[in-house]
Protein backbone atom coordinates (compact mmCIF):
# COMPACT_ATOMS: atom_id res chain seq x y z
CA UNK A 1 0.00 0.00 0.00
CA UNK A 2 0.96 3.59 -0.75
CA UNK A 3 1.27 5.87 1.83
CA UNK A 4 -1.00 8.87 1.77
CA UNK A 5 -0.18 12.05 1.28
CA UNK A 6 -2.02 14.37 3.71
CA UNK A 7 -1.92 17.99 3.00
CA UNK A 8 -0.95 20.02 6.67
CA UNK A 9 -3.30 21.81 8.18
CA UNK A 10 -2.74 25.31 8.78
CA UNK A 11 -2.93 26.18 12.23
CA UNK A 12 -5.15 29.18 11.82
CA UNK A 13 -6.58 30.36 8.67
CA UNK A 14 -6.59 34.06 7.39
CA UNK A 15 -9.18 36.04 6.48
CA UNK A 16 -9.22 38.45 3.05
CA UNK A 17 -7.65 41.17 5.09
CA UNK A 18 -4.93 39.08 6.25
CA UNK A 19 -5.87 38.89 10.03
CA UNK A 20 -6.42 35.83 11.22
CA UNK A 21 -10.18 34.82 12.58
CA UNK A 22 -9.15 34.81 15.86
CA UNK A 23 -7.95 38.10 16.59
CA UNK A 24 -10.53 40.55 17.34
CA UNK A 25 -10.59 43.83 14.98
CA UNK A 26 -9.67 46.72 16.53
CA UNK A 27 -12.73 48.56 15.98
CA UNK A 28 -14.57 45.79 17.76
CA UNK A 29 -12.29 46.15 20.92
CA UNK A 30 -12.94 50.18 21.04
CA UNK A 31 -16.63 49.38 20.68
CA UNK A 32 -17.00 46.20 23.05
CA UNK A 33 -14.27 48.85 26.13
CA UNK A 34 -16.56 51.78 25.06
CA UNK A 35 -19.63 49.60 25.60
CA UNK A 36 -18.21 48.55 28.98
CA UNK A 37 -17.62 51.82 29.95
CA UNK A 38 -21.32 52.84 29.89
CA UNK A 39 -22.25 49.87 31.71
CA UNK A 40 -20.10 50.70 34.09
CA UNK A 41 -21.15 53.85 34.95
CA UNK A 42 -24.37 52.96 34.25
CA UNK A 43 -24.10 50.11 37.02
CA UNK A 44 -22.23 53.52 39.42
CA UNK A 45 -25.29 55.77 38.52
CA UNK A 46 -27.47 53.27 40.00
CA UNK A 47 -25.52 52.21 42.93
CA UNK A 48 -25.15 55.56 43.86
CA UNK A 49 -29.24 56.33 43.48
CA UNK A 50 -29.42 53.19 45.65
CA UNK A 51 -27.17 54.59 48.05
CA UNK A 52 -28.98 57.88 48.40
CA UNK A 53 -32.58 56.10 48.87
CA UNK A 54 -31.08 54.18 51.62
CA UNK A 55 -29.58 57.38 53.54
CA UNK A 56 -32.81 59.32 52.86
CA UNK A 57 -35.20 56.89 54.66
CA UNK A 58 -32.50 55.99 56.80
CA UNK A 59 -32.73 59.67 58.02
CA UNK A 60 -36.34 59.83 57.43
CA UNK A 61 -36.63 56.65 59.94
CA UNK A 62 -34.59 58.41 62.48
CA UNK A 63 -36.17 61.86 62.19
CA UNK A 64 -39.86 58.92 62.86
CA UNK A 65 -37.98 57.99 65.59
CA UNK A 66 -37.24 61.23 67.50
CA UNK A 67 -40.23 62.22 66.58
CA UNK A 68 -42.39 59.01 68.20
CA UNK A 69 -40.15 59.72 71.22
CA UNK A 70 -41.11 63.27 71.75
CA UNK A 71 -44.57 62.60 71.10
CA UNK A 72 -44.41 60.11 73.74
CA UNK A 73 -42.80 62.39 76.49
CA UNK A 74 -45.22 64.84 75.56
CA UNK A 75 -48.17 62.55 76.43
CA UNK A 76 -46.62 61.39 79.75
CA UNK A 77 -45.87 65.15 80.72
CA UNK A 78 -49.46 65.83 79.51
CA UNK A 79 -50.64 63.07 81.47
CA UNK A 80 -48.45 63.92 84.57
CA UNK A 81 -49.97 67.42 84.75
CA UNK A 82 -53.53 66.01 84.35
CA UNK A 83 -52.75 63.60 87.88
CA UNK A 84 -50.74 66.38 89.56
CA UNK A 85 -53.36 68.92 88.68
CA UNK A 86 -55.60 66.39 90.72
CA UNK A 87 -53.83 66.28 93.72
CA UNK A 88 -53.33 69.86 94.30
CA UNK A 89 -56.61 70.19 96.65
CA UNK A 90 -55.50 67.57 98.41
CA UNK A 91 -51.56 69.72 98.90
CA UNK A 92 -54.05 73.00 99.73
CA UNK A 93 -55.93 71.40 102.10
CA UNK A 94 -53.20 69.91 104.03
CA UNK A 95 -51.84 73.22 103.68
CA UNK A 96 -54.94 75.06 105.45
CA UNK A 97 -54.79 71.83 107.85
CA UNK A 98 -51.04 73.43 108.87
CA UNK A 99 -51.89 77.11 109.01
CA UNK A 100 -55.09 76.57 110.93
CA UNK A 101 -53.80 74.46 113.88
CA UNK A 102 -54.05 75.38 117.24
CA UNK A 103 -50.70 75.86 118.93
CA UNK A 104 -51.76 73.47 121.91
CA UNK A 105 -52.18 70.28 119.26
CA UNK A 106 -48.58 71.26 117.84
CA UNK A 107 -46.60 69.35 120.41
CA UNK A 108 -48.76 65.79 119.39
CA UNK A 109 -47.07 62.86 117.13
CA UNK A 110 -49.96 62.27 115.04
CA UNK A 111 -49.95 66.17 114.62
CA UNK A 112 -46.18 65.81 113.70
CA UNK A 113 -47.44 62.49 110.82
CA UNK A 114 -49.34 64.58 109.34
CA UNK A 115 -46.49 67.10 108.51
CA UNK A 116 -44.24 64.78 107.53
CA UNK A 117 -47.49 63.40 105.00
CA UNK A 118 -47.80 66.64 103.60
CA UNK A 119 -44.17 66.91 103.26
CA UNK A 120 -43.70 63.76 102.08
CA UNK A 121 -46.41 64.97 98.95
CA UNK A 122 -44.41 67.81 98.63
CA UNK A 123 -41.17 66.17 97.53
CA UNK A 124 -42.96 63.80 94.82
CA UNK A 125 -44.32 66.19 92.98
CA UNK A 126 -41.15 68.44 93.29
CA UNK A 127 -39.45 65.57 92.01
CA UNK A 128 -41.93 65.48 88.84
CA UNK A 129 -41.39 68.84 88.48
CA UNK A 130 -43.56 71.31 89.69
CA UNK A 131 -42.83 74.44 91.49
CA UNK A 132 -44.69 77.13 92.85
CA UNK A 133 -45.52 80.52 91.06
CA UNK A 134 -43.92 83.67 93.04
CA UNK A 135 -46.51 86.14 93.97
CA UNK A 136 -46.08 88.29 97.01
CA UNK A 137 -43.99 91.51 96.01
CA UNK A 138 -44.24 90.58 92.59
CA UNK A 139 -45.70 92.26 89.51
CA UNK A 140 -49.23 91.00 88.20
CA UNK A 141 -48.80 88.97 85.61
CA UNK A 142 -51.86 87.14 83.49
CA UNK A 143 -50.00 84.43 82.11
CA UNK A 144 -49.01 83.31 85.66
CA UNK A 145 -51.81 84.92 87.95
CA UNK A 146 -55.15 85.76 88.19
CA UNK A 147 -56.34 88.64 90.20
CA UNK A 148 -59.20 87.80 92.88
CA UNK A 149 -59.36 91.61 93.61
CA UNK A 150 -58.04 95.10 93.36
CA UNK A 151 -57.91 96.78 96.31
CA UNK A 152 -55.87 99.54 97.57
CA UNK A 153 -52.75 98.87 99.45
CA UNK A 154 -50.47 101.78 100.76
CA UNK A 155 -47.19 101.02 100.16
CA UNK A 156 -47.61 99.11 97.12
CA UNK A 157 -47.44 99.93 93.35
CA UNK A 158 -50.04 99.72 91.19
CA UNK A 159 -50.22 96.35 89.97
CA UNK A 160 -48.26 94.95 92.59
CA UNK A 161 -49.82 91.58 94.24
CA UNK A 162 -50.53 91.82 97.49
CA UNK A 163 -51.39 89.03 99.02
CA UNK A 164 -51.88 85.46 97.51
CA UNK A 165 -55.33 83.50 97.85
CA UNK A 166 -54.16 80.23 96.41
CA UNK A 167 -50.79 79.23 95.52
CA UNK A 168 -50.51 78.83 91.66
CA UNK A 169 -47.59 76.12 90.52
CA UNK A 170 -45.85 75.06 87.36
CA UNK A 171 -44.75 71.69 85.88
CA UNK A 172 -41.91 72.42 84.03
CA UNK A 173 -42.35 75.38 81.67
CA UNK A 174 -45.97 74.95 81.65
CA UNK A 175 -48.53 76.59 84.04
CA UNK A 176 -50.78 74.10 85.74
CA UNK A 177 -53.00 76.58 88.01
CA UNK A 178 -52.24 80.15 87.71
CA UNK A 179 -51.70 81.66 91.72
CA UNK A 180 -55.01 83.65 92.69
CA UNK A 181 -54.24 86.54 94.33
CA UNK A 182 -55.08 90.27 95.27
CA UNK A 183 -53.49 93.43 93.43
CA UNK A 184 -52.75 96.66 94.69
CA UNK A 185 -54.83 99.62 92.75
CA UNK A 186 -53.38 102.75 92.82
CA UNK A 187 -55.57 105.29 94.82
CA UNK A 188 -57.25 107.96 93.41
CA UNK A 189 -57.29 111.69 94.86
CA UNK A 190 -60.63 112.67 95.40
CA UNK A 191 -62.13 114.90 92.79
CA UNK A 192 -62.44 118.13 92.97
CA UNK A 193 -66.04 117.82 92.12
CA UNK A 194 -66.70 115.54 95.43
CA UNK A 195 -64.87 117.70 97.49
CA UNK A 196 -67.34 120.62 96.64
CA UNK A 197 -70.26 118.08 97.70
CA UNK A 198 -69.45 117.36 100.97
Amino acid sequence: MAAERREPVPAEETTQTGMTAEEPQPETLEAELERLRRELEAARAQAAEYLDGWQRTQAEFANYRKRQEAEFLERVRLNNAVLIARILPVLDDLERAVQTLPPGLQSLTWVDGIFLIKRKLEVILEAEGLKPIETVGKSFDPLYHEAVIYEEAPGYEDGQIIGEVQRGYMLGDRVIRPALVRVARASHPPDSSQRESV
